[in-house]
């Protein structure tokens, strides 16, 4: 019998007991109560604050508390992963039936790479969960109320986490003239550095605190079940709460394409599926249909590659020296110069920015780092999975590393280690042959409004017929 099998048998039922808002001055504190009867109760927290331009009485909003209960629920997956209970009863709110199956979609197709490290085969999409709701539909605002109050939002509303995705949201969005906010959650040196540097006070951030509860940490060390979770669901939910305390209009993220490829060449383990166009799609509609803040979310960034968000990056030089989005180092806010989000870090700004710049970013001159050939092996696809990171498409890497090879040839400089090795397989061949044009490509598969759209193809799409701005 399987560990998987083992503890959904010994632990059948997970429940979603409730939460609670306590409204201050200056923040919004909601406490939720989930239960794994028999094992341990769970209390995770999250603070909201209030910054300029937030309105209060949120206790007593139907809205409010209906976007609440919904942050639960996308809360609760990382305490059911303990041992996965085939059952789930949410007595915090009501579910309708399309409701649960939005929800079951998201924790199956969400916890595609926590199945899979886990080896977990049983897993079926129809079986894994079933999902009760016990709750009672709550009273809403009225359709005039609504619309009244989607014309009182304005502004913009960017989550920041650090990295150059971020920071490249940050500076499209001021070519718009539109006002705007920052978003940050549990607030570290380079989101509050990213943030300073794109211009914000702190007046202009909101930076909302979420607390683990800390008997599923003690469990996690105890050896249940742990693994990867869609977070960036969460960042969803609680974006648009942010958005909808300060009254903007929109929750600019900054997911690109690349998300949207499977990490597990064959199958739909994606570790960004959360990052994808499929659930920022389905995320949007949901928001439309049920939660009704009157907030647009999408995402900026999502009509561009890798490549046009790096060359973009590559000329805001006010962020080369902060910014970070390596998991490894994120406590200690360095890059740990050895995992594979600081290599395809390295490798996709490698065309637009000289060896020494990247080495003064990241510590050392990875490229040069033999150790990391199995990383580069796992990027490139000579092996067959994909790290489970945040990283670009094989092809766009495939297509960075060709022309770097290329521009330090043109130089007369010596190839690094890992690119001398790079250049001796048949797939840089391939790419030197074939190189795909990532520069002009315009995903049309997006959810930008008109202003946010025409901003992107005026500062990425303009210039000489086959080049680019950004």
């Amino acid at each position: 019998m399987s560990k998987y099998t083992e503890l959904r048998e010994q632990w059948p039922v997970f429940i979603y007991r409730g939460y609670e808002i306590e409204e201050e001055e200056g923040a919004v504190r909601i406490r939720y109560r989930f239960q794994i009867p028999g094992l341990s109760e769970f209390a995770p927290e999250w603070v909201f604050p209030k910054v300029e331009g937030a309105e209060n009485h949120f206790q007593e909003d139907p809205v409010f508390r209906n976007m609440v209960f919904s942050l639960g629920m996308a809360e609760l997956v990382s305490y059911w992963k303990i041992c996965c209970p085939p059952r789930v009863e949410v007595e915090a709110g009501y579910l309708d039936q399309d409701q649960i199956s939005w929800w079951k979609d998201l924790y199956f197709n969400g916890l595609g790479e926590f199945f899979y490290t886990n080896h977990i085969q049983e897993a079926d999409q129809d079986t894994f969960m079933e999902l009760v709701s016990t709750g009672h539909p709550a009273d809403g605002e009225t359709d005039q109320e609504q619309v009244q109050r989607r014309r009182e939002l304005s502004g913009c509303l960017i989550p920041i986490g650090g990295g150059k995705d971020s920071a490249v949201t940050i500076e499209l969005v001021k070519k718009t003239g539109l006002s705007s906010m920052a978003y940050i959650i549990n607030p570290r040196g380079a989101t509050t550095h990213c943030a300073q540097a794109g211009g914000y006070s702190p007046r202009k951030v909101i930076a909302a605190s979420r607390t683990l509860d800390q008997n599923m940490l003690r469990l996690n060390r105890e050896g249940y079940l742990n693994g990867h979770t869609p977070f960036s669901a969460i960042v969803a939910f609680s974006a648009v709460i942010a958005a909808y305390m300060h009254r903007l209009k929109y929750a600019a993220l900054s997911n690109e394409s690349s998300a949207n490829e499977s990490t597990v060449p064959g199958s739909t383990v994606n570790h960004q599926y959360s990052k994808s166009f499929r659930f920022e799609e389905s995320f949007h509609q949901y928001e439309e249909k049920y939660l009704k803040s009157g907030v647009y979310y999408f995402s900026l960034l999502r009509p561009l590659s890798e490549f046009q968000i790096a060359r973009y990056f590559a000329r805001q030089k006010q962020y080369l020296s902060i910014f970070r989005s390596c998991n490894a180092g994120s406590k200690e806010d360095r890059w740990c110069g050895h995992c594979p989000k600081c290599l395809f870090v390295f490798l996709i700004l490698s065309p637009f920015l000289s060896q020494e710049e990247l080495s003064g970013i990241f510590g050392a001159d990875m490229l040069n780092d033999p150790t990391l050939t199995g990383t580069l092996e796992q990027l490139v696809g000579i092996q067959e999975d994909k790290p489970f990171e945040c990283v670009g498409s094989r092809g766009e890497i495939n297509t960075a590393i060709v022309m770097t090879i290329d521009r330090l040839e043109q130089e007369g400089k010596s190839l690094p280690v890992l690119l001398a090795y790079y250049k001796e397989t048949a797939l840089y061949r391939q790419y030197e042959e074939s190189r795909p044009s990532y520069f002009t490509y315009y995903d049309e598969e997006n959810l930008l409004p008109g202003i946010f759209d025409q901003v992107l193809r005026t500062e990425c799409l303009a210039g000489e017929p086959g080049r680019m701005t950004c």
